[in-house]
């Protein structure tokens, strides 16, 4: 097993190496780990929603999707169920030692600005949730990218972990909670995640107005968004589940498509949803484009393969950070109401934050 482990991340590192378009992952609660290598250097755009790929999205549906066709690569897998990987000793960007090239103090005063600014515009009645994000940049040394990959498939069995890289886009990785789309033989699943606390050895805590009120809009518009697309649905009443260091308020949601034809219309239907941006959902997104101050690109949109054997599996890029060259960008937000406290709302973003340094370190 280890050999063959061992020969499967020499594959990624030959291709990192080469500067081939690639993507390595595993999904939630698997062992199943997946690569698809590029044959070409070429940045494929996704045009129809009947191509069959692996599919990288960004927060903007106006911007260009990326894809892997599953025609233009080599795929190859294998199982990873208890992973005492060996150290790499290629695919540098040893463990890290990092200082932050922002100044903590300066980040939290904007953050904090900006979460006042979305609840003032709550509370004029303009909106009734906004996700407000922000970008903290680490600056890294003796980064090896593959042990920080291995690092999250160990630390977060139950999310979707990724390694991703186009020599055109860069190289983003992360573990990341949350289902968008399951699609298999005409039913889908999907999920409403929302609320944050931190995880304290147990998830039987307390939930507040807010994180409460906060879930509920996501599992709302959700529901009223798919019922025009499905034959029946269902949906679980909220639980708490464990993401790392964190707890989320979650609800299932599942049925049966109405027509085989409705991918795309599912997918934009959905993304991006209230958990990522806001509602009503114009409305957010030009506030979030106006007033965050970077742009988002690829995180908060989604990932995934896409109609392979007619079936999707796509999941939100959160909980993720882009490399290049000896910096680390992370990116981390929450979502705002009118009963939100902006000081708070920073301690959320510092400990999700903690799910991708403690991978760093």
């Amino acid at each position: 097993m280890q050999k063959e482990i061992a020969k499967f991340f020499i594959e990624i590192e030959n291709a990192y190496k080469t500067k081939a378009p690639f993507v390595v992952f595993r999904k939630p609660n698997e062992n199943l780990l997946t690569a698809y290598v590029q044959l070409t250097n070429e940045l494929y755009e996704l045009n129809s929603f009947d191509e069959a790929g692996f599919v990288f999205a960004p927060f903007d549906p106006k911007e260009k999707m990326v894809i892997f066709p599953f025609k233009e690569c080599d795929s190859f897998s294998t199982t990873n169920h208890e992973m005492d990987f060996l150290e790499s000793d290629e695919f540098f960007i040893e463990k890290a030692q990092f200082t932050n090239s922002d100044k903590l103090v300066s980040l939290k005063e904007k953050h904090i600005s900006l979460v006042q600014k979305g609840i003032d515009f709550i509370k004029n009645k303009h909106a009734e949730k906004i996700v407000l994000s922000r970008k903290e940049t680490l600056e890294c040394t003796n980064l090896n990218v593959l042990n920080i990959f291995k690092k999250m498939l160990k630390a977060y069995k139950n999310a979707f972990v990724y390694l991703w890289f186009h020599p055109e886009v860069g190289l983003w990785l992360g573990a990341t909670p949350e289902r968008l789309l399951t699609v298999e033989n005409g039913n889908f699943k999907t999920m409403a995640l929302a609320g944050t606390q931190k995880y304290n050895g147990t998830t039987k805590v307390i939930w507040q107005k807010k994180e409460k009120q906060e879930q509920q809009y996501v599992t709302e518009f959700m529901l009223e968004n798919l019922n025009k697309f499905a034959e029946s649905l269902e949906f679980t009443t909220p639980f708490t589940v464990q993401a790392g260091n964190l707890v989320h308020l979650r609800t299932d949601i599942s049925g049966k498509l109405k027509s085989d034809n409705s991918l795309e219309k599912l997918i934009n239907a959905l993304h991006p949803t209230p958990a990522v941006c806001g509602l009503p959902k114009t409305v957010a997104a030009n506030f979030i484009l106006q007033h965050e101050g970077y742009e988002r690109t690829y995180y908060s949109g989604y990932l995934g393969e896409m109609n392979k054997n007619n079936n999707t599996g796509l999941f939100v890029n959160l909980r993720c950070m882009q490399l290049e060259n000896n910096f680390a960008s992370l990116y981390i937000g929450g979502g705002i109401t009118a009963d939100s406290n902006p000081e708070n709302e920073w301690e959320e973003t510092v400990s999700k934050a903690e799910v991708m340094k403690n991978v760093l370190l």
